[in-house]
């Protein structure tokens, strides 16, 4: 467990700190920590002048390792300019060197300090779930923590993959797919079955036995043994043809196709290798590439690409080790990782994932045989990739400088947010927001704001305009008042002419954030795409750009992305405003006695109009809360 040790800076706060260390920054002020510093192993910070966290460290020796910044030479480029912005730091000493690599890959991700190699996606994978809780399990996708009981198949690369794979699934195996609440409900078959991709057993026409025979053959194929299932499947189909059973035959023939497909959208499918990660990467000119593969069961789940934030001169090396200790952060790796290149201390990062996964977890750079064909085939996608990255990044780049010129910016926008308001006669009103820059459309970013000025005349778009703009730049302002971080936009798109500029020129103001560059993009008078008419604040007379300029291109892709996202989050809150019943905001009803009441009664309605006695007849409804439901529902709570 990580304690502060008592050498530690961190303890007086970072105004007495610099009062002590002046305004010094530098090697200077790295030295002056040393005689204080244990020969323990722990985590160090070091922080800039405001501070701010420019680098985590891991060390065995907090006191070796920080003397090597205190010296002025032999440090990268990189390190130097961290040195030279030092101002102070501060130290967590932990029991062992693997527990401090840990708290080194959580700081990371959450303080995400400047000159580290940070990962920049980290959402959780997909798996294949087989629900081990029901006589009739259920095939389904699943993301998240693994709380029902089951057997879960994966990771898969993406939530597309699982989605082609379970497709096929269920035309080989016929198993549901259905919830077990409308498997309780049905008295029929469904569409599914009549398409031949469920064997219905809600509606008994499969037994248990069979059924079961059914998710033994999936289980097997998901866990390698595809050629043992295929093979029976032959089987059958052969006997069921030579007693002349066409119809069944026919069944079997499909289902072998479906899973040769399944084969065939997985790839490369190792002999050797049971189950592995291989991780490759590949630098060059200041960006890298991850590649990750998942193989399970001798079969290829897919792979994913992540381009992690690390500057130039760092090794490839040091990216792999920063990369698995973030990467494996509340994931279970698999039981051997095959890497590319030798991380630093190796060793370390995989006793630090053994101990996170509570197995022994392996890692290896093979050199030949399958292994290495599987290392190299990552390492060129890898290399592929950042290719890809690299020559998008630089056409990217030359629209934001087209961008710059067309509007009158002082440089190419490293943050671009783009405003856009959907309604219904301002019926279920949101407000959007999405943010562009230099690496396209960043997606972690995107806002959206429901709208709720009581004051608002429903409808009004200006008004809702101004409403999103105030609560956004409010909150910027709050947390950045003095514009350091990557937060604030260097332009502002609004989807709209002269009155939605207005507004929102209005609402900048108002918190003195009027000197952010406003634009309003409006259609022209025949609202034709290409015709697009752009407005500045003060009632400037509005211009256009040429009908086939890239940048009048990339500026619509952005004014239909902010027009996408603002559609999509209203359906969202429309579709969840229909759902909605008296029962949501009944004192006293939660999900179970709500799902138990409209089981019983039918409709929300029908419970209104039931009496208390009859309230009482549901399970889990007291006589004390059936008077509290139906005075609720009668308006007289």
């Amino acid at each position: 467990m990580a304690d502060e040790t008592a050498g530690s800076k961190a303890a007086a706060g970072f105004e007495e700190e610099q009062a002590r260390l002046g305004r010094e920054t530098g090697a200077e002020v790295i030295r002056s920590y040393l005689p204080s510093l244990p020969a323990r192993p722990g985590v160090y910070r070091m922080l800039g002048a405001k501070g701010e966290v420019l680098y985590v460290g891991k060390a065995r020796s907090l006191r070796a390792r920080v003397s090597n910044y205190a010296r002025l030479q032999g440090n990268s480029p990189r390190i130097q300019r961290m040195i030279e912005a030092t101002a102070s730091m501060m130290f967590v000493t932990t029991p062992t060197e693997m527990e401090a690599l840990l708290l080194e890959a959580n700081l990371i991700k959450q303080l995400k300090p400047r000159y580290n190699v940070i990962l920049r996606d980290d959402k959780s994978f997909p798996h294949i779930l087989l629900t081990g809780d029901h006589a009739f399990p259920q095939i389904a996708k699943h993301r998240g923590a693994r709380a029902r009981k089951g057997r879960y198949f994966g990771p898969f690369a993406s939530a597309g993959a699982v989605n082609r794979t379970l497709n096929q699934l269920q035309k080989a195996f016929l198993l549901r797919t259905c919830s077990d609440s409308v498997f309780e409900s049905r008295t029929r078959p469904c569409l599914l079955h009549q398409i031949k991709r469920c064997s219905a057993p809600c509606a008994g026409l499969i037994d248990e036995a069979g059924y079961a025979a059914l998710v033994e053959d999936a289980e097997r194929f998901l866990e390698g043994r595809s050629t043992s299932v295929q093979e029976e499947l032959a089987d059958r189909m052969r006997t069921a043809s030579a007693e002349m059973e066409f119809e069944q035959a026919a069944i079997y023939r499909d289902r072998i196709a479906a899973l040769t497909r399944v084969q065939q959208a997985q790839g490369v499918n190792p002999e050797t290798v049971e189950e592995a990660d291989v991780v490759a990467v590949h630098a060059e000119g200041g960006q890298a590439c991850v590649q990750v593969f998942f193989f399970r069961s001798h079969q290829n789940w897919g792979n994913r690409a992540y381009f992690p934030k690390a500057g130039a001169h760092v090794p490839e090396e040091e990216i792999l080790a920063a990369f698995l200790a973030q990467f494996y952060g509340g994931k279970t790796p698999a039981r051997l990782i095959l890497t590319s290149h030798e991380p630093e201390d190796a060793d370390l990062v995989a006793a630090a994932l053994s101990a996170a996964a509570g197995r022994k977890v392996t890692l290896a750079r093979p050199v030949r045989g399958e292994k290495r064909l599987l290392v190299d085939h990552a390492l060129t996608n890898a290399r592929e990739a950042l290719a890809r990255r690299m020559a998008e990044g630089a056409a990217q780049g030359k629209l934001l400088a087209g961008l710059a010129e067309a509007f009158g910016l002082e440089a190419p926008p490293r943050r671009i947010e783009v405003y856009d308001n959907s309604h219904i006669q301002g019926a279920h009103a949101v407000g959007a927001m999405i943010v562009a820059g230099p690496d396209g459309f960043d997606r972690k970013s995107y806002r959206k704001f429901n709208i709720r000025g009581e004051e608002l005349t429903p409808g009004d778009d200006f008004g809702m305009m101004k409403e999103v703009l105030t609560r956004r730049f409010r909150r910027l302002l709050k947390e950045d008042a003095d514009r350091e971080s990557a937060d604030w936009p260097d332009l502002v798109l609004i989807d709209g002419g002269a009155g939605q500029v207005s507004a929102a020129a209005e609402a900048l103001a108002a918190l003195g954030a009027e000197d952010v560059p406003l634009i309003g993009v409006a259609k022209g008078l025949d609202r034709d795409a290409g015709k697009e008419e752009f407005h500045r604040p003060g009632g400037a007379r509005p211009f256009a750009l040429p009908h086939r300029d890239p940048v009048l291109y990339f500026v619509q892709r952005l004014r239909d992305e902010a027009h996408r996202f603002a559609i999509g989050a209203h359906r969202a809150k429309r579709a969840a405003s229909i759902g909605k019943t008296p029962l949501d905001e009944a004192p006293g009803i939660g999900p179970a006695r709500k799902r138990a009441l409209l089981a019983h009664f039918g409709s929300a309605k029908a419970v209104a109009r039931a009496g208390v006695s009859d309230l009482m007849a549901v399970e889990g409804i007291s006589r004390t809360m059936a008077e509290s439901l139906h005075a609720f529902l009668n308006g007289d709570a």
